[in-house]
């Protein structure tokens, strides 16, 4: 490897990516790369021509540790969309131009579905110009939605802390009695997919039953029959907890969210932003059945939290990170990596690429057969599937009883 390199982050932070952010960087160097740069907010910080010498930051072996125990993007991210190449054929040249400017060799980004998108339409325009660079896409999302790999870093750090939360949840609830009983109603993350929302069932165990009722968007939601199914819990137990994602559907196709309000704001990619799910649900069980009610959204909560990191899940960060770059030294361009499982118990996974344009854009759902016939709890063999991806702990580098993290001036 004997040119340069640049690392962007895209869509929504992790507790992990920048364990990948690590990965990137400390295989490169170990591979001989000349300059490793960072873009400053992606693609779009790119085109700004805004951008870092990662070796300013990360100069120590404590620098790179602290990265990787730093939650959200160090470099910034962004939701920028590529035209495509016949729609803004001066957005790609502008692109290479600047990677031309910094002797760019490997260009890594790592994010989901749609930094897949960039990295898929990047390499497209090399193929297409006989462009020498080579573009590698590194895994990452708590949603758990990319195809063929078979799970992302960041899904097991967010998993870890929705069960977590969710068993602690549980135990407040029945601190207090109320004469028509309580429902909490737990908002979770990950639009279309339910793997996040799946998560909340870790609470289960012999000191904790777990939620009552778990819904994942991949099936339609009834609301009447949800409100018969609480009504029927509150009859027989003082405290009821329901886990639903955010993204959960009536029939008819609409978000349940927006039965409470207008989404408004729809990104580049045309993805609404949602939320309001829990709170219509708790305002409608409590017009129905005259109880007490809590919302409680996880929001950005189930992403930040490094304290709760998964090791296992902060490992493999490390570990997607570096086998892009030896993807790229050794030819790969226009490819993703991915996480194959290999071992249960033990529990072990590898790592190897496959064609970005199989993955971007697509979406991997929670199977049917790993939701009950009801609809409304997650299987054995969904647990079974996610328990591995949360063992272990990250301990943080605490100073005056606070984790440290590694700072880079705005």
């Amino acid at each position: 490897m004997q040119g340069n390199i640049i690392v962007g982050q895209s869509g929504g932070p992790t507790a992990a990516i920048n364990s990948s952010l690590a990965g990137v960087y400390r295989t490169a160097r170990d591979r001989g790369a000349g300059k490793i740069f960072g873009m400053l907010h992606g693609i779009q910080g790119l085109l700004q021509e805004r951008y870092i010498d990662l070796s300013e930051f990360i100069i120590t072996e404590l620098d790179a540790e602290l990265l990787k125990r730093t939650p959200a993007a160090f470099l910034g991210s962004c939701r920028y969309k590529l035209p495509g190449i016949h729609e803004n054929r001066g957005v790609y040249e502008k692109i290479f131009n600047i990677l031309d400017k910094l002797n760019i060799e490997t260009f890594i980004y790592i994010g989901g579905n749609d930094s897949m998108d960039t990295i898929k339409k990047l390499s497209d325009y090399a193929i297409v110009t006989g462009h020498p660079a080579r573009f590698i896409g590194c895994p990452k999302t708590i949603d758990n939605d990319l195809a063929l790999t078979d799970h992302t870093p960041g899904f097991g750090s967010a998993a870890k802390y929705i069960g977590t939360s969710v068993k602690e949840i549980i135990r407040d609830s029945f601190c207090l009695e109320y004469e028509k009983g309580l429902v909490s109603v737990v908002e979770i993350m990950g639009r279309n997919a339910g793997w996040l929302t799946g998560a909340a069932a870790l609470a289960k165990g012999e000191d904790c039953a777990g939620p009552d009722l778990i819904y994942l968007p991949e099936l339609p939601f009834d609301i009447e029959k949800f409100g018969l199914k609480v009504q029927e819990l509150l009859s027989k137990k003082p405290s009821v907890v329901v886990a639903v994602s955010e993204g959960v559907r009536l029939p008819d196709g609409r978000y349940v969210c927006e039965l409470g309000q207008s989404l408004d704001f729809v990104d580049a990619f045309g993805h609404k932003q949602l939320s309001g799910t829990a709170n219509y649900l708790a305002s409608y069980i409590a017009g129905e059945f005259g109880c007490k009610t809590r919302t409680i959204e996880l929001s950005s909560l189930q992403r930040s939290a490094s304290h709760c990191a998964s090791r296992v899940d902060i490992l493999e960060a490390y570990q997607v990170g570096g086998a892009a770059v030896k993807a790229a030294d050794e030819g790969d361009s226009g490819k993703m990596v991915i996480l194959n499982r290999l071992s249960d118990d033990p529990y072990q996974s590898g790592t190897e690429v496959k064609d970005v344009h199989k993955i971007a854009n697509d979406e991997k759902l929670v199977p049917r057969e790993w939701v009950n016939e009801d609809g409304n709890y997650v299987t054995d063999a969904f647990v079974n599937y996610v328990r591995p991806l949360i063992q272990g702990d990250v301990s943080p580098i605490m100073v005056d009883g606070i984790p440290r993290h590694l700072f880079r001036p705005v």
